[in-house]
């Protein structure tokens, strides 16, 4: 994988995120989430998810997170969720239910996640994994797992 090549993207989005056009910090939202992962871009994902002028920004950059399905996506969603006001916190709950409202699994799996982010996490994502945890147990899943899977058999009819 080209590290130089990742990281001028990133530069390149984190340079949209400050664009003064909504729409243009939503696609940096959505397309950093892919760099979730490095340093640099965390703290520019989190102002995204606490953008001050649109909640659009907030809610897509939110799902664009989640929807990585790991512990650099939820840890980010965590620390914005311990900075937000009450307004804020409900377009983080919409972001949510916009990745994890379909499936069972993997709104399962981002409630684990919450518990597992790493234990040197600062107080701040600690605390907002809490809340993070609270709010998606709250999701009621559209489908949950396959009938027939070891989660989901049938009881057997009463004879």
């Amino acid at each position: 994988m080209d590290q130089e090549a990742r990281r001028a993207a990133a530069r390149a989005l984190t340079a949209l995120a400050r664009s003064h056009d909504y729409r243009d910090r939503a696609d940096a939202g959505q397309g950093l989430a892919a760099f979730a992962e490095l340093p640099e871009v965390a703290e520019t994902l989190r102002a995204l998810v606490l953008d001050p002028d649109d909640t659009f920004v907030t809610r897509t950059t939110t799902a664009a997170l989640l929807r990585r399905e790991d512990g650099a996506g939820t840890a980010v969603v965590a620390a914005a969720l311990a900075d937000a006001d009450p307004n804020h916190e409900e377009w983080i709950h919409a972001g949510a239910v916009d990745a994890l409202l379909l499936f069972a699994d993997d709104l399962n799996a981002a409630i684990r996640r919450c518990a597992e982010l790493p234990p040197d996490a600062d107080d701040r994502t600690t605390h907002g994994a809490r809340l993070l945890h609270d709010m998606l147990t709250g999701i009621d899943p559209v489908l949950g797992p396959a009938l027939g899977s070891p989660w989901n058999i049938p009881a057997a009819p009463p004879s």
